[in-house]
């Protein structure tokens, strides 16, 4: 049974910042939040997490092994950094779509995403290092089949760019509808999905939906762990068997 922990970061009062005390250039911004989002990402990532950058003034991260006390010290460092503050919201939950929902109100109820009295509130609860076991995390790691000779060596980046995403947004609806997943694209052809306890079928289903839905073709590595980075590393390993072998869903647990 998985019990996923999902950490919910979302900029303090972002919206009104871009515009006070004038309209700020949208590239200082743009910079601003993909160095914003690479601290954030080694932050957890040196602890074992994994964080997607959403919409980037909104970031989910998976965080199972990390306390209260290392999301205190994020927001810290954060303050200390940039001109900016986090709110956290945490949650655990077998399913990481109702983590992220309860990780979300807790932050709501502490105040409006544009309270400007709303500042580094940090609510909610972690799982106990006791509790913890190897299959708390169901991490999937899928790739789009021969990406760079069905769509990077024959169509423009752009074009390109449409069919990769078509496939993501996809498999994205499908994942959160059909299983309760968390699904994000991380570049090149990769989507990484936070899942529940699912099973081989459940990944065979996925793939021949994107299939008939929008005519991409996707493989998928799939691995369990006690936190993402060990799950995420063994689904990269199932994904390679995929690359090699030509299967379609491999699992490593």
């Amino acid at each position: 049974m998985t019990n996923t922990q999902v950490t919910l970061v979302q900029i303090d009062n972002y919206g009104p910042w871009t515009v006070t005390p004038e309209p700020r250039r949208e590239a200082d911004l743009q910079t601003m939040q993909s160095r914003l989002y690479a601290d954030i990402s080694q932050f957890v990532g040196n602890r074992g997490g994994y964080v997607f950058f959403s919409r980037f003034d909104n970031m989910i991260a998976v965080t199972n092994g990390l306390s209260m006390a290392d999301h205190e010290l994020l927001q810290e460092s954060v303050n200390n950094r940039y001109p900016v503050t986090l709110s956290l919201g945490v949650a655990t939950g077998t399913s990481p779509v109702q983590a992220l929902a309860d990780a979300t109100t807790l932050v709501q109820e502490a105040g409006s995403a544009q309270d400007k009295n709303r500042r580094e509130c940090l609510e909610g609860r972690t799982i106990e290092t006791a509790h913890q076991t190897d299959d708390d995390v169901q991490i999937a790691h899928f790739d789009v089949i021969n990406a760079t000779g069905n769509y990077t060596d024959e169509l423009n980046a752009f074009d390109t760019f449409i069919e990769i995403e078509q496939g993501y947004a996809e498999l994205m609806r499908h994942m959160r509808t059909a299983h309760e997943s968390l699904s994000f694209f991380v570049g090149g052809d990769n989507i990484i999905v936070s899942c529940p306890n699912l099973t081989e079928g459940d990944y065979e289903d996925a793939i021949h939906h994107v299939e008939d839905a929008v005519d991409v073709e996707l493989q998928v590595g799939v691995g369990r762990g006690e936190n993402a980075h060990d799950a995420g590393f063994a689904a990269k390993h199932a994904l390679e068997i995929c690359r090699v072998d030509g299967t379609r869903v491999e699992v490593d647990w």
